[in-house]
C-alpha cells in the first residue's frame, strides 16, 4: 500500500477528473479498502478540498467548488499548458491581466518540481502584439469578467458608457456577445434605450450594479456573430468577400488568448476556457493550417469543406511521420 501522503494525491487526482467517483471504484483504483477511502476523505476535508458524499446505490464521493480555492493537483502537462497560458497573459499589454498574471506565474514556478521548472525555463513565451489597423484598447480585466457574467446569465447589462457623466441615466442592453475585432474588445447587445442591436466597445463600459433583470435572447441578425460583425463593420453582409474560403471553429482556448494571434477574424468568447473563431483563408487546407496553429483542441462548426481539408491534413501528416528518412547533413553524419 502507498505512503499515505502519497495515496491522498492519488485520491485527489482521481477525484479532479471527473465529477462523481463510486466509492468501491475508488478503492479498486487505489488498491485500499472502503474504509481506508472514508479515512482518506476525511483527511482531504480537514485540508480544505469541499468533497461531498453521494448518495446511491454503492455511495461516492464528489469534489464541488468550495468558498476558497483549496491547494490544487495538476500533472506535468497541465503544469506546463498552465505556465505558458500565464506567460502569454502576463506579456500581453492593455488586457488587464499582465501583473496578477505575472504573480500567479511566479507563485506556480516556486512550487514546481525541478524537472518540471526546467521544462518550463526553456518556455520562454513572449506575446508580440499583433499589427491591427489601429493600436489595442487597454480593458479592465474586472470590466470584461462582469459583462462576460452578464452575457452568460442573460442579465441586463446597465453601465455608463464612453464620456457619459455618473448623474446621467445608465445605459440598458442586453448583452449576448463578447468578441475581439482589430484589436477592440466589444458587446453585442441589444440596446433596449434605442430598441436596436449596437456593437459597444467594451474599453468604454463602466458597469453599474446589480445588473437588470433577466432576458431571452434574441435572434442576431445574419444568423451568426460573423455575419453581424461584418456588415457593421465592413459594410458587407458576407465576409467571404474578402477571403474565398471562410469557416468557423471552437478552440478549448481563452478568447484573450486568440485574439492575439488573430487579425482578419472574429474571436467570440464562449466560455472562460473555450472561444468561436470565425476565419477565411484562399483555400480549405491553408485556413485548416492556420487553424492548427493555436495547438489546442478543434472543433469544426463549419462548413463541411473545413472538416474535409482538417482530414486531409490529417491523413499526410500522419504518412509524414510514419516516414523514416536519412537526410546527410555531412560527410559520414546523418540525422535520423
Amino acid at each position: 500500500m502507498p505512503k499515505t501522503s502519497a495515496r491522498l494525491l492519488a485520491l485527489l487526482s482521481l477525484l479532479q477528473t471527473r465529477r462523481d467517483w463510486p466509492g468501491t471504484v475508488l478503492a479498486d483504483r487505489l488498491g485500499i479498502s472502503l474504509r481506508t477511502v472514508r479515512r482518506d476523505v476525511d483527511r482531504l476535508r480537514e485540508l480544505g478540498y469541499p468533497i461531498t458524499a453521494v448518495k446511491g446505490p454503492d455511495g461516492g464521493y464528489r469534489l464541488s467548488a468550495g468558498t476558497e480555492l483549496p491547494p490544487l493537483l495538476f500533472d506535468d502537462e497541465q503544469a506546463v499548458a498552465l505556465t505558458v497560458a500565464l506567460q502569454i497573459a502576463a506579456t500581453t499589454e492593455g488586457n488587464g491581466l499582465a501583473e496578477p498574471a505575472a504573480r500567479a506565474l511566479n507563485t506556480l514556478r516556486q512550487v514546481m518540481p525541478a524537472r518540471l521548472r526546467n521544462r518550463v525555463d526553456a518556455l520562454e513565451v513572449t506575446a508580440v502584439g499583433r499589427s491591427a489597423s489601429r493600436p489595442a484598447a487597454p480593458v479592465d480585466a474586472t470590466v470584461l469578467l462582469a459583462i462576460s457574467a452578464a452575457v452568460h446569465a442573460h442579465e441586463t447589462l446597465r453601465f455608463d458608457y464612453g464620456t457619459q457623466g455618473a448623474h446621467a441615466p445608465p445605459r440598458r442592453a442586453e448583452p449576448h456577445h463578447v468578441i475581439t475585432w482589430d484589436g477592440r474588445w466589444y458587446v453585442i447587445a441589444w440596446d433596449l434605450d434605442r430598441q436596436d442591436w449596437r456593437t459597444f466597445r467594451a474599453d468604454r463600459i463602466v458597469p453599474r450594479t446589480p445588473n437588470g433583470p433577466r432576458f431571452t435572447p434574441r435572434a442576431l441578425p445574419g444568423g451568426d456573430v460573423a455575419a453581424f460583425i461584418t456588415s457593421r463593420f465592413q459594410g458587407s453582409a458576407d465576409a467571404s468577400d474578402r477571403w474565398p474560403c471562410q469557416g468557423t471553429v471552437i478552440l478549448d482556448l481563452p478568447a484573450a488568448a486568440v485574439a492575439l494571434y488573430t487579425r482578419d477574424g472574429i474571436v467570440e468568447e464562449i466560455t472562460p476556457d473555450r472561444c468561436k473563431l470565425t476565419v477565411g483563408s484562399w483555400s480549405w487546407p491553408s485556413l485548416a493550417a492556420a487553424v492548427a496553429r493555436y495547438d489546442a483542441d478543434i472543433e469544426v462548426v463549419g462548413p463541411h469543406e473545413l472538416t474535409q481539408a482538417f482530414a486531409r491534413l490529417a491523413r499526410r501528416f500522419t504518412k509524414t511521420a510514419a516516414r523514416r528518412r536519412s537526410t546527410p547533413i555531412s560527410s559520414g553524419s546523418t540525422v535520423r
